[in-house]
């Protein structure tokens, strides 16, 4: 695939980004007609002069325009009708993205929402959304009923929402608290099995379940059941398959959630919000949720709701992981059975030494401790490599994982 060698904040790299991802730029089979074609949608209105859009681009060119042109106009640019067919180019005249388009287009954020949805592939056209909200400040999507309608919820655009929330005001808060509870409901309702099958107790080998599941799936039995079946050639048809029950946890357990509020933390508090409320439905299991940056913040009793949790957060600011930690040290009753869930990028703006004296501290105690660099669907975290080597040498586990694996792990210890 070719591409163009720009900075990163250049919108150029967006639209190019965007057209790729619907197909629009240019391999090694395409004729230089159609090359020329990609290339001016990637470039926009400033390689008018050169390349001409066809009629049948129009509306992608409108659509890429109207947002990544603001890249442009923030900086102090000129845009205006000059060029060929008023496309804008250096010549123009004029300012604002309006009087670049042509007459009788709805030129609205609501009009460029439906528009884009209609002319992108479903994932190029969340990776537009993101962009419009949380780089150009299209807030008013959320104050339109039918624009909230028209959104494609994202995981991708909740976490963009969030990190401009404080800048909404109430009918925009409103809208994004639809969209928010829209992303967790769907994450809720795919983690929710996982979290109950994982956590629920034990596999008890001694009894025979009738929840025939894969996570109860006794191969040796089920082989040892199907030995009379075995023919000439070795193959053994199966007919008897055995799954083992699984215990029911009759002692407590406190799991306390540990969470960075700093900005980078944006998907992995929202993963942890999500975990906290499924976690807070399941017998057996006191949760306790704080989220830090240079305070701790008490969401315990938010967080069976984590729509609540995450309209609260205040993403941003310092970091204090110590203080945090020493926060929770304060708060374990039953050291042999509370499991502390550090979720940060461990790069500390407090005492590390404090930090690690804590950790260890705890951990020769007998509390179970994890950190997570990054608690979501990717697990690609950028954290503190030093700091999270010396917190596995005190005693803590240090991991990058998704929702499901979280599951997994407190199944494992939690039997």
């Amino acid at each position: 695939m070719s591409t163009i060698d720009r900075t990163p904040s250049d919108p150029a790299v967006d639209a190019s980004s965007a057209s790729s991802s619907a197909g629009l730029v240019a391999g090694p089979s395409v004729s230089d007609g159609e090359a020329a074609r990609r290339w001016r949608l990637v470039l926009g209105r400033y390689a008018a002069d050169e390349l001409q859009v066809g009629q049948q681009d129009q509306g992608l060119e409108r659509s890429l325009r109207y947002l990544y042109d603001r890249e442009y106009t923030a900086r102090g640019h000129r845009v205006g009708r000059g060029g060929p067919n008023g496309e804008g180019g250096r010549s123009g005249g004029g300012a604002g993205l309006g009087g670049s388009q042509p007459h009788g287009v709805d030129v609205t954020a609501l009009g460029w929402l439906n528009e884009a949805g209609s002319l992108f592939p479903r994932e190029t056209f969340e990776r537009m959304q993101v962009d419009a909200v949380s780089r150009y400040g299209l807030t008013e999507l959320l104050q339109d009923e039918t624009a909230l309608e028209t959104l494609e919820p994202s995981r991708e655009l909740a976490v963009a929402m969030l990190q401009v929330r404080g800048a909404l005001n109430d009918q925009a808060a409103n809208g994004l608290r639809r969209i928010i509870r829209r992303v967790v409901d769907d994450v809720v309702k795919r983690l929710r099995p996982r979290f109950t099958t994982a956590v629920n107790g034990r596999i008890d080998r001694s009894r025979r379940s009738m929840h025939r599941v894969a996570r109860n799936f006794d191969w040796k039995r089920t082989l040892r059941a199907n030995l009379g079946r075995v023919d000439a050639d070795g193959r053994m048809m199966v007919q008897d398959v055995r799954f083992s029950a699984r215990a029911k946890r009759t002692l407590t357990w406190d799991v306390i959630l540990l969470v960075d509020q700093s900005g980078s933390m944006a998907p992995s508090l929202l993963y942890s919000a999500v975990c906290a409320g499924i976690l807070s439905g399941l017998p057996g299991i006191n949760v306790q949720l704080y989220l830090f940056d240079t305070s701790v913040v008490d969401m315990s009793h938010l967080a069976a709701d984590p729509v609540e949790v995450l309209m609260t957060a205040q993403l941003g600011g310092g970091t204090d992981i110590a203080r945090a930690v020493r926060h929770a040290e304060q708060q374990v009753r039953n050291p042999s059975r509370t499991v502390v869930a550090l979720v940060s990028d461990f790069y500390e703006g407090g005492s590390v030494s404090s930090l690690l004296t804590t950790v260890r501290r705890m951990a020769s105690s007998g509390v179970t401790m994890l950190g997570l660099a990054a608690l979501d669907e990717a697990a690609e975290p950028v954290y503190d490599q030093g700091t999270a080597r010396n917190l596995a040498e005190c005693g803590m586990e240090v991991a990058a994982l998704t929702p499901e694996r979280f599951a997994e792990w407190l199944g494992e210890v939690l039997s």
